[in-house]
């Protein structure tokens, strides 16, 4: 079970701030790195990957400090947003160099362009890769040497939604075998699919940590919607807005429900059930409206 560990770690460019003295821990299992452009996302992966020093503050791999530790790569898989990478190789010569370079060879190299379904054009120069093909082969770059930790900066870019789904099998797959997986991405139903825990970069500070669902509900400084299906909405929605817990209701006739709008979660959980009980309405749909892993995200980079 393999952890990376942040404590207060800064780092800056000349007078730019990227990353503002943020503490997180990454452990096993899937986690989404969400944050608006510019928000340090690449740079904290560049630290801990050893790639970059942090300005202040410790990254470590299971107690070991990461930077200037070569030792730590033989548990570390990178697969940077770049796309520098070595044209004139063919895939399989491309992920063989980085297979030597960690003591292995042929079978470990095949091994893992099979994994990311690349054995067809294998023997291709990766000058005439897509770029989707590309982040395929990076990807078998990175897991050659059987990593213990994968970190992934925006791995889905130029991947046909056929790739992405492959791609997300593996992570998630590698997750549940209890590797640590880390990746970065702009696209939020995917991590809302792949991921189990989020970290929020926001302005290069740490905004926000865990599952997204359980972040929404701490927002107790923002209203939370709900979509409710009754017997008779009308009455229901007479009852509840004389309460100072809900801030509004709109009745929807085309969906033929409430959207109403709670601003004491706590209060509102207990109130509705009661309030449908003393006046003899059933219930046939209570569902948050704005728990998506999106309405999150912008309420945390909004805030």
């Amino acid at each position: 079970m393999t952890t990376i560990d942040l404590q207060h770690v800064s780092r800056w460019f000349g007078n730019v701030v990227a990353v503002n003295d943020i503490t997180m821990t990454i452990g096993p299992g899937v986690t989404g790195l969400l944050g608006p452009n510019g928000a340090g996302k690449s740079t904290l992966l560049n630290m801990m990957g050893g790639f970059l020093a942090p300005s202040s503050g410790t990254v470590t791999l299971d107690g070991r400090t990461v930077w200037r530790n070569e030792a730590i790569y033989r548990e570390i898989g990178v697969v940077p947003e770049r796309e520098a990478m070595y044209d004139f190789l063919t895939g399989r010569e491309f992920v063989l160099a980085n297979a030597e370079l960690h003591g292995l060879g042929r079978k470990e190299a095949a091994r893992a362009l099979a994994t990311v379904d690349m054995e067809h054009a294998q023997d291709r120069r990766v000058a005439t890769y897509s770029k989707g093909m590309r982040q395929r082969v990076k990807m078998a770059s990175a897991l050659v040497h059987d990593p213990s930790v994968l970190l992934l900066d925006e791995p889905f870019n130029g991947m046909d939604p056929r790739q992405r789904m492959q791609l997300m099998e593996l992570l998630r797959k590698m997750g549940d075998e209890g590797r640590t997986v880390l990746f970065s991405s702009h696209i939020l139903e995917e991590v809302e699919q792949l991921a189990s825990h989020i970290e929020v970069i926001v302005a290069g500070r740490h905004a926000a940590s865990g599952d997204f669902r359980r972040i929404r509900r701490l927002m107790t400084d923002r209203p939370h919607r709900y979509l409710v299906r009754s017997d008779d909405d009308r009455a229901l929605a007479a009852a509840l807005i004389a309460d100072p817990s809900t801030s509004g209701i709109e009745v929807d006739l085309e969906e033929g429900a409430l959207r109403i709008q709670a601003v004491d979660f706590a209060r509102f959980t207990t109130l509705l059930p009661r309030v449908a009980r003393d006046h003899g309405i059933r219930l046939h749909t209570v569902s948050p409206s704005d728990e998506s892993l999106e309405s999150v995200f912008s309420y945390l980079v909004a805030a």
